[in-house]
């Protein structure tokens, strides 16, 4: 039986929250925590620290999804785009230019759908979807 791991979409506000809920749900047993990157947690997911440490295949059960659906939307995801656009940014501020215009016509994703393709990429994690 697959190892069931659960996120609470009704900690999930923000993304400093969302990074939260991860950090209490993956993290829990370890002296450190992830930070705020979609990146770290893309390394998260690929096992060997945390509660994913020595698993196979797990179930992502993914409660309240659409409160975080609604939280990591395109308001967050246009805050945070912008953010990386700040002057002295040492983003690729060409790239975040155009992930914003992506964004605010309607083709580009949003935070959330960004974390759902993350999840995708990991054939061991099932996502289970709740509201």
């Amino acid at each position: 039986m697959k190892k069931q791991i659960i996120l609470n979409g009704h900690s999930i506000k923000d993304l400093p929250s969302f990074y939260e809920e991860i950090n209490r749900v993956f993290m829990a047993d370890e002296d450190w925590e992830i930070g705020p990157s979609l990146d770290a947690l893309d390394d998260l997911l690929y096992g060997g620290f945390g509660v994913l440490k020595n698993q196979g295949e797990i179930q992502l059960v993914w409660k309240h999804i659409s409160q975080s659906r609604e939280a990591l939307g395109h308001e967050t995801t246009k805050a945070y785009y912008e953010a990386k656009l700040q002057p002295g940014s040492p983003f690729n501020v060409p790239l975040f230019q155009e992930k914003l215009r992506e964004l605010e016509s309607g083709s580009g994703p949003t935070y959330f759908d960004l974390i759902l393709e993350i999840i995708a990429e990991h054939p061991t994690i099932e996502l289970i979807a709740l509201d």
